[in-house]
């Protein structure tokens, strides 16, 4: 499984899905947007808009929060197969 994460130091639902990812021990490449060049293009490519942070599963682009709502607990435990906190 690679997993990459698209995201930004001043982004609080990056930060979340960054600590759910630690707290399962899930392995994955952050991608700073703010620090790669061309990241924050590719996220507006495969999404149509500058949304972070942004999962890309094995390929698979995959937004892990709704605005409004935050970071998808249930859908990304379900996702990664991993028990909800």
């Amino acid at each position: 499984m690679e997993l990459l994460v698209y995201s930004a130091d001043w982004c609080r639902d990056c930060r979340e899905a960054k600590r759910f990812l630690a707290q399962h021990s899930i392995p994955f490449t952050e991608i700073n947007i703010e620090k790669t060049p061309g990241a924050a293009e590719q996220v507006i490519a495969h999404t149509g808009k500058r949304a972070i942070p942004q999962f890309v599963l094995d390929g698979k682009w995959i937004q892990p929060y709704k605005p409004g709502r935050g970071f998808l607990h249930a859908e990304m435990s379900e996702l990664f197969g991993v028990a909800q906190p």
